[in-house]
C-alpha cells in the first residue's frame, strides 16, 4: 500500500469516528453507537444506498462501596439495529432502534436501604442526521426518544425525548471543529440543556483527538485520544459525564419514583477493525465521582449516596452489511 493510500484510509477512519458521537444510544460505559454510512472516500456524485447495521456490547461494573454503607455492582448489556440512507457524499439519515438492560446487585445502605431498584430496562429510538452544506460546513443532528424504567414499568411513564445538534467547520486537512447544544427532557425534572463540542484533530499521522462515541446515558459526547497502531488496530483513552435516570416500579420503597446513577467514566480501549464492516473493542476503566439518587414520584429527593471508584470491564461489536 502506498503512503497516499494509507493516508486516505486514515482520513476516512477519522471521519467515521467523528460521526460516531451522534446516536448516543448505548450503555455506560463504552457500549457505543455510531452512524454507519457509505464510504467517505467516494465521490460527491455517488448513488444513494441503504446500509443496515447491528451493534451491541456488555460491561460489568465491579463492586463499589456506598458512602452510607453497603455496596453494589452492575451488569449492562445493549443491542441496537439500524439502517442508514446515504444521499451522496456526507449526506445521510439513519434510523436506529435499541434495547438494553442494567442489572444492579445492591446490598443495604443507610440511605438506600432494601435495594430500591434491581433491573432497569431501556428502549431507544433515534434519527441521526449528517448533512454537509459544502466542503467546509456540516450539520450533525440527533432527535431521540427513549424509555428508561425498572422492569415492569410502562413505557409511557418512563419516556423522555429531545435532540442534540452541532455545526462543524473543516479548518483544514487535520482539523474539524464546531459547537453544539443538547436539550433533553427528564423524568420529574426540568429540561436538561448542555453544550457539545465536535472535534476531529489529527495531531500526527497516528495520534488524534476526537469527539468520543456516545455512551448510553451520556449528556452528549466526551473526548477520546486515539492512537492508530496499524490499519487494523487502535488504542483509545477517553472520558465523559454520564447520568442514567429512570422510573421506578410501584412496589418498591419509592413507588413510581425516580432513580439515578451518575458518574464520570474514564476508559482505555483496544479496537480491531476489519475494513469498515467489522469492529470489535475491549474496554477497561474506572467510574469516578459516582452518585446514586432516590426520588419520590414528584421528584423530591429521598436519599443520595456517593460511591467509591468502580472499575469496569467490557466488550463491544459493530457489524455493517
Amino acid at each position: 500500500m502506498t503512503n497516499k493510500d494509507s493516508g486516505s484510509n486514515r482520513r476516512q477512519a477519522r471521519l467515521h469516528r467523528l460521526r460516531g458521537w451522534l446516536p448516543r444510544l448505548t450503555l455506560v460505559p463504552l457500549l457505543y453507537v455510531g452512524t454507519p454510512v457509505a464510504d467517505e472516500g467516494s465521490t460527491a456524485g455517488m448513488q444513494s444506498q441503504w446500509t443496515p447495521y447491528v451493534r451491541g456490547g456488555y460491561v460489568h461494573q465491579l463492586g463499589s462501596e456506598l458512602e452510607g454503607g453497603g455496596n453494589f455492582s452492575v451488569d449492562r448489556a445493549f443491542l441496537q439495529a439500524g439502517l442508514t440512507y446515504a444521499m451522496g457524499r456526507q449526506r445521510r439519515i439513519s434510523l436506529a432502534i435499541g434495547a438494553g438492560t442494567d442489572s444492579y446487585d445492591m446490598s443495604a445502605g443507610l440511605g438506600l436501604a432494601d435495594a430500591p431498584w434491581e433491573r432497569v430496562d431501556q428502549l431507544r429510538l433515534s434519527l441521526p442526521i449528517t448533512w454537509a452544506f459544502d466542503e467546509r460546513w456540516s450539520l450533525f443532528a440527533l432527535p431521540t426518544l427513549r424509555s428508561q424504567g425498572e422492569s415492569g414499568v410502562g413505557s409511557t411513564d418512563a419516556t423522555t425525548g429531545g435532540a442534540l445538534a452541532a455545526i462543524a467547520y473543516r479548518v483544514g486537512e487535520r482539523l474539524t471543529i464546531g459547537p453544539g447544544l443538547g436539550a433533553l427532557t427528564q423524568l420529574e425534572d426540568s429540561i436538561s440543556l448542555f453544550p457539545i463540542l465536535v472535534i476531529d484533530w489529527q495531531i500526527t499521522d497516528r495520534l488524534s483527538l476526537q469527539t468520543g462515541r456516545g455512551l448510553g446515558a451520556s449528556q452528549g459526547p466526551g473526548l477520546e485520544l486515539a492512537l492508530q497502531l496499524s490499519d487494523s488496530w487502535s488504542l483509545g483513552l477517553g472520558g465523559r459525564s454520564e447520568s442514567l435516570r429512570f422510573r421506578l416500579s410501584d412496589d418498591g420503597p419509592a413507588p413510581n419514583g425516580v432513580g439515578e446513577d451518575s458518574s464520570v467514566p474514564l476508559y482505555l480501549s483496544a479496537t480491531y477493525a476489519r475494513g469498515r464492516d467489522l469492529r470489535i473493542s475491549a474496554v477497561a476503566g474506572m467510574e469516578v465521582n459516582g452518585e446514586l439518587r432516590l426520588e419520590d414520584a414528584s421528584g423530591r429527593r429521598l436519599a443520595r449516596e456517593d460511591y467509591d471508584r468502580a472499575p469496569f470491564l467490557g466488550a463491544t461489536f459493530e457489524i455493517r452489511f
